[in-house]
């Protein structure tokens, strides 16, 4: 009987990467053993031989040989006429061993063995995708770009596997081709229609980290710890670093000799700004860390509350709360306390009118919205344009006006 050879037949599983041979040779076993047991009933007098090297299949079948009206189970006996066409020198009693011809399953039953195999196959290449990115979930790779969406980006790695980048994972800057290799980090891996997907990101807070990993030796050698990490990816970011070797300056090992070390990562963000900031457990310090570049002067706490009053000279406010509030609000996010920001007026002026004093013609959440810039009286609105405040806020430009026009008529009526 000619063997059916697999490797013709099923090129792509003697490449079946990441599965490892004895699998797959128990696989195939597997498969045309169903076969056996849809065409006689059982497989239990039947050995599956399938060569490793070269893909040949060869099925043999073992019977008994009995007198001819003995016969009780087809399967595991051979009528001793029978046994002797086979070979003559057979006697009662001995095991016959018979080459089953696979082609007399059918064609049909043939094609069937086929794609129950390739399904089998395509399980196994799925769950060993699966493991291989469940451990590396956190980790940097890099893969090229094959095909740019509106929505999300698929990349190959090494090996050819598909992994996405959806839109939402990528700064906002970023700018890809077709080919271009990318760095990454793993976020998750989720099945989808029983289709394993690898997401990766450019935005999550694991890839700034692992990116400092490679940069900075004190990090990976556990000298330094990296305490938490805040980001709007492509503005801004924030490090709160520790060194438990009083020898060792956590900001300065990351920042490096004129900032060679955190130049390259600068660059790899598309130059987002990166805070490096030293951590400790005293909440005031942090805070006033944590607002970098702002100089703060005076700092008050509700620990119960967990809020912060900051009072900074005028020309710090915008610095404090940054742009479009990135500052504050990684602030915030940093140190878990919700932060309030006011100028503290060290030059007395003539005359100037708190904005509570307003409640009766401005909306209650007009004068929190400006008081989050640190516009907590009328003459520090009035300093502001109307575009910056636009900018600076939620307030529409109509709204704007409207409350320039009554602040700006108080001072008249006081005039």
């Amino acid at each position: 009987m000619p063997s059916i050879n697999l490797i013709d037949s099923f090129q792509e599983f003697k490449d079946a990467e990441n599965i490892d041979r004895p699998t797959l040779m128990k696989v195939l076993e597997d498969v045309f053993k169903t076969l056996l047991r849809k065409k006689y009933g059982s497989d239990d007098n039947f050995d599956v031989i399938v060569n490793d090297q070269t893909g040949d299949l060869e099925i043999f079948r073992r019977r008994e040989v009995v007198e001819d009206d003995m016969v009780e189970d087809e399967n595991a006996q051979i009528p001793y006429t029978e046994a002797i066409k086979i070979e003559a020198d057979y006697n009662v009693g001995e095991e016959v061993y018979e080459e089953v011809d696979v082609a007399h399953f059918g064609r049909r039953a043939i094609l069937a063995a086929k794609q129950t195999l390739a399904a089998r196959i395509g399980d196994l290449k799925k769950n060993n995708l699966m493991k291989k990115y469940a451990d590396r979930v956190g980790d940097i790779i890099t893969g090229e770009v094959y095909q740019i969406w509106k929505k999300e980006m698929l990349l190959l790695d090494d090996e050819g596997n598909e992994l996405i980048m959806p839109k939402t994972e990528q700064i906002p800057t970023d700018f890809f081709k077709k080919g271009e290799t990318v760095r990454s980090v793993v976020k998750k891996v989720e099945m989808r229609n029983n289709t394993p997907v690898i997401i990766l990101s450019r935005t999550h807070a694991s890839f700034l980290e692992k990116l400092l990993e490679i940069e900075v030796p004190e990090i990976l050698d556990g000298l330094i710890t990296v305490k938490k990490i805040v980001r709007e990816p492509g503005e801004r970011a924030k490090v709160a670093v520790e060194s438990y070797d009083d020898r060792i300056d956590p900001v300065g090992a990351c920042v490096g000799m004129k900032g060679s070390r955190i130049h390259g990562i600068v660059r790899e963000l598309r130059n987002e700004n990166i805070d490096i900031i030293n951590y400790t457990n005293n909440v005031t310090l942090l805070l006033q860390r944590s607002l970098t570049p702002a100089r703060i002067n005076n700092i008050k706490l509700d620990n119960e509350k967990m809020s912060a009053d900051v009072y900074l000279d005028s020309d710090q406010v915008s610095l404090a709360i940054g742009k479009k509030g990135v500052n504050i609000k990684l602030a915030q996010e940093l140190t878990g306390y919700s932060i309030d920001v006011f100028r503290d007026a060290k030059e007395e002026v003539d005359f100037d009118i708190d904005l509570a004093e307003f409640a009766d013609e401005i909306e209650p959440w007009i004068i929190e919205e400006l008081k989050k810039i640190g516009c907590d009286t009328a003459l520090s609105v009035l300093d502001l344009s109307n575009e910056e405040l636009v900018r600076r806020t939620d307030l529409e430009e109509e709204t704007v006006k409207e409350l320039r026009n009554i602040l700006e008529a108080e001072f008249k009526n006081e005039d």
